[in-house]
């Protein structure tokens, strides 16, 4: 057994997420910046941990004791052409997306180096290794937090330490539906929006990603980098030539 800690436990992959893993027999600390959100959870705790605050990220993590492995889950998406995506928003989903990811990762991994054994789980997307028209934004967000792993995992492996990217495709959250969206009904860009829309895959399930995640933790070591999840994932990227 081990003690997971998951941020964006509230709703869908996160949710799902503490759910599988809590029934496998793990200790689940879920997390969220509402911790009212995580009622309802059978887990070991529920906190609150906002990835976009130092002072929160401290404080949950010192409330879960020592982290096994993180499940770095918390993120947004955002829809909308390069040219109408305010850069302040930009920054602010690469604070959320990539940068938050690293504050929660840096709180965690020196208990692990210490203890010479951990695993730093990050949701990321097929798109953090292919472009889409409309999604610009969210996919440079999802390519920075692959760089920034893939720097890890080479960082770290030499203290018991692995870092893997899980690589889904759609899925049927909540999340792209409360996405802003920089594009109006009349915008130059809604005949490049219903395209992109007509060739959208189906989404899968949050608890397609789950079950791929509880199977990321519990393999033995070492872990490959990258783990796409689904079929459409998988052929998009092998189409790309991005196995």
């Amino acid at each position: 057994m081990a003690t997971v800690l998951i941020t964006g436990a509230s709703q869908g992959i996160g949710r799902a997420a503490a759910v599988e893993l809590a029934r496998r027999g793990h200790r689940v600390v879920a997390t969220a910046r509402n911790a009212d959100d995580l009622a309802g959870l059978d887990v070991a705790q529920r906190l609150r941990l906002d990835v976009t605050d130092p002072a929160s990220v401290e404080q949950a993590v010192a409330s879960a004791g020592p982290v096994d492995v993180l499940v770095s889950n918390a993120g947004q998406t955002m829809r909308g052409p390069v040219e109408r995506t305010p850069v302040a928003e930009i920054g602010r989903l690469f604070d959320l997306n990539a940068l938050g990811a690293i504050r929660v990762t840096q709180a965690v991994l020196p208990g692990m180096r210490e203890r010479g054994t951990g695993r730093l789980v990050y949701v990321s997307s097929v798109l953090g290794r292919l472009t889409v028209p409309l999604i610009g934004a969210y996919a440079a967000s999802k390519w920075g937090l692959e760089a920034l792993v893939e720097t890890l995992a080479a960082e770290v492996r030499r203290f018991g330490v692995d870092a893997v990217l899980l690589e889904p495709g759609a899925v049927s959250s909540d999340g792209p539906a409360a996405a802003p969206v920089y594009l109006t009904d009349d915008d130059v860009y809604q005949p490049l929006a219903r395209e992109v829309a007509g060739a959208r895959s189906a989404p899968i399930p949050p608890a397609e990603v789950a079950e791929a995640i509880a199977d990321v933790v519990d393999l033995p070591a070492p872990v490959p980098l990258r783990v796409p999840v689904g079929d459409a994932a998988r052929a998009a990227l092998s189409a790309a030539g991005r196995r």
